[in-house]
């Protein structure tokens, strides 16, 4: 498998490439706007052909490269088909592997950071990947307090999809703040501060209910931009607009 991990730091956001070495399928996990161009640069000096972007779920803090990445390279956007987005090309489904080559793509369905929120695993035969989106961070989880999070839920997702995993699996979230890359799910069991250590339901949602977290800065127009699939409305402040321009160079 041919692997890349990217970051966009505004958001502090990675994406993620996979690719069949076989056939030479290839696609980005959690794209951004801003980064759009990178990629397809990327993705030329490798000598692959995007054929899918695919976003874990509505983001809140920056908008998708998905529209973009079509428009430079006829790739098809995928998103949880439980979101129902008119613009999604391809919807996945907890059960349903999505095929890149020889490579099997397993949605999972985990609830909590937002309502419809999916992460996907990857066996590529050596280790099992498992790329968290926001349920799961390094030493820490996605907040609970908008898009019809729930902290209870994302209990639930983490202890029910991912806990259950081999402790080697590898965890590869979409964000993380303090310059690491990646984590184990062995690590996050005995290590994480909301979480690990036998935490408790009671526990964690005492935890989520007392972070007291400011406003995303980005989600009044985030949001909405990402149930368009990377669309900028019109609303995006002066000083984000710069990747909305079809010339942004990234």
């Amino acid at each position: 498998m041919i692997f890349r991990q990217l970051f966009e730091p505004d958001s502090s956001t990675y994406t993620y490439l996979i690719s069949c070495p076989d056939s030479g399928k290839t696609a980005l996990i959690d794209p951004v706007l801003d980064t759009a161009q990178r990629d397809v640069s990327m993705l030329q000096a490798l000598g692959l052909k995007l054929d899918y972007s695919i976003d874990t779920h509505i983001h809140a803090d920056h908008l998708t490269g998905a529209r973009r990445l079509r428009e430079l390279t006829g790739s098809r956007m995928i998103f949880p088909a439980i979101d129902e987005l008119p613009c999604a090309d391809i919807g996945v489904r907890e059960g349903e592997p999505l095929r890149i080559g020889n490579l099997l793509l397993h949605p999972l369905f985990t609830p909590g950071h937002t309502s419809h929120h999916h992460a996907y695993l990857i066996d590529n035969g050596t280790h099992k990947l498992l790329f968290s989106g926001d349920a799961l961070l390094i030493e820490a989880c996605g907040r609970t307090d908008f898009q019809s999070g729930d902290a209870a839920t994302l209990y639930h997702s983490i202890h029910e999809k991912f806990f259950t995993l081999p402790d080697e699996t590898l965890v590869y979230p979409c964000h993380d703040y303090e310059g690491r890359c990646i984590t184990t799910i062995g690590q996050e069991k005995a290590r994480n501060p909301r979480l690990g250590k036998g935490k408790t339901l009671q526990q964690f949602v005492e935890i989520m209910d007392s972070m007291e977290l400011p406003y995303p800065r980005k989600i009044d127009f985030a949001v909405p931009g990402n149930e368009r699939c990377g669309e900028c409305p019109d609303n995006v402040p002066e000083q984000y607009r710069k990747p909305c321009e079809r010339g942004d160079q990234g």
